[in-house]
Parts: C-alpha cells; structure tokens; sequence
C-alpha cells in the first residue's frame, strides 16, 4: 500500500490551561476524499492550521505528502493547498485575474494559460471576465477551489467550504470536490454538515473533545448502530427538494432519516 497522503500521530495542543488537541491520530489514504466531522472546539480548524503549518503542535508528528510538517515546512507547503472558510478572492479583480496573480506569485510558467485551463475545468469560462465581486455565493467558491489548485498540489485541505452558502451553491461546490478527487487530488474535508459528509467522503472520521473517537467508511459506521427497524412510509419531498426543482438547480440524493 502507497503511503498516506496526510498521517498524523500522537498530536497534541494547548492554548493556556485549555487542551484543544490530545493526541490526534489520522490517517488520509491518496487520491480520496476525507471527511474530518466534529462539533465547535473540537479542534477541526487547529489540526488544519498545523497541517497546513500555520501553527506548531506541541507534541506528537504529522506530515504531509512525505513532508513532516515540523521539519520540512516548505516541503508541507508545497505540497498542500488550504481553502478556508471564507473564499479568499480579491473581488476588484476578475476571475481570470485572480488565477493569473496565483500563477505569478507561484513563479509558475504561462500563467495566463494556467488560468484559462482551471477556468474551463470549473466551468467559469463564461465569467472569466466579470470581477469577482458580481460572483454569485457558489460561484466564488468555485473560483476559490480553482486558486487552491494552480501548480497542482497533490493535497487540498478544505475548511468547511460550504459555510454560509444556499442549496444551490452548496451543491456547485460539492460537484467541484468530486471534480478534484476524480483528477487525483487528496482532500481532507473538515465540516459540521453530515449530510456533506455522506454526500462526498470516502471515509470519515470524527473528532470528539480534541480525539479521534472513531473512523471508517460510512457503511462500517451505520454498522455500529443497533440494526434498524424497517418501517414504511410516505416519503415527503423537503424544502431542500422543492426550492431546488423551483429554480432549476435539480435534485440529488438526500437521507431520508436520522441515525439515532
């Protein structure tokens, strides 16, 4: 088996008297899409600023793509790309301005070339043109993925990309991460949506008080609950279903019941 993308072992961290991190243990096999579930302060978005080297752990290991995140920081940061919470576009450039300025800050070769090709490979030719600022919420997201991707980097971290977006929105983005694990990208995917997860994880893992307290595919976690009891009832369509079909944004596949 090739070596995982992302291993973490043993990590931990503090903040003061406060144990955000106590001894994280991860594992993101390439080329698939991982989901990392938790509530707030279950210290999602600490893990992700140490993978990304944006903080140091006060114990234990992590690398990224072969690079310890500790030793080897550069090598970390050129192998892993973080999308935060909040797209980060300069809406006084337009979109195909934005990529250009990421290709030439990456010293990459053809910059204006690079960025028509991430502008056709998610579906933003159309608006190549238009300042970002006009972008609609799913679109900016797009854009957002599209800038974490010039030079390729083997590995996408995406803090809760979708926060804050409508239905609509939410979708576009989650037709772009398959996009990205389809091309051989490794993402780690940290959310609070469960129905994210089930959507586009290959496996998932949840983190509880600063421990990942369990791990699998989403198939070998439903395992761990009682066997269900099988009632049947009139499906009713959602809200999610009805404004969806209203605006033409089409349907997809939901769950019809919580796992309880």
């Amino acid at each position: 088996m090739p070596d995982p993308a992302i291993r973490v072992a043993g990590l931990t961290r503090s903040f003061g008297d406060l144990e955000v991190l106590r001894g994280v243990d991860l594992e993101v096999s390439r080329g698939s899409i991982h989901a990392l579930l938790g509530s707030n302060g279950a210290g999602k978005t600490t893990l992700v600023r140490i993978l990304a080297t944006l903080l140091r752990a006060d114990a234990g290991t992590a690398t990224v793509d072969g690079h310890d995140v500790a030793r080897d920081p550069e090598g970390v940061r050129e192998s892993l790309s973080l999308t935060g919470q909040f797209a980060a576009v300069d809406d006084v450039l337009t979109g195909r301005e934005n990529l250009v300025l990421v290709a030439r800050l990456r010293h990459l070769s053809g910059p204006g070339t690079l960025a028509d090709r991430m502008l056709d490979r998610f579906s933003l030719t159309d608006a190549a043109d238009r300042r970002a600022g006009t972008y609609s919420g799913g679109m900016r997201r797009r854009l957002d993925l599209a800038m974490s991707l010039v030079g390729e980097p083997p590995v996408v971290v995406l803090d809760e990309p979708t926060t804050g977006l409508d239905p609509r929105s939410r979708i576009e983005v989650w037709d772009a991460v398959r996009e990205l694990s389809r091309g051989g990208t490794t993402v780690l995917l940290t959310t609070q949506y469960l129905e994210e997860a089930e959507q586009l994880a290959d496996r998932i893992s949840i983190l509880h008080e600063g421990r990942v307290i369990t791990e699998g595919t989403l198939a070998e976690l439903k395992a761990l609950m009682p066997p269900a009891t099988v009632e049947y009832v009139e499906k009713q369509p959602t809200l999610e279903d009805v404004f969806l079909a209203v605006v033409g944004g089409g349907t997809h596949d939901t769950p019809t019941g919580d796992a309880r």
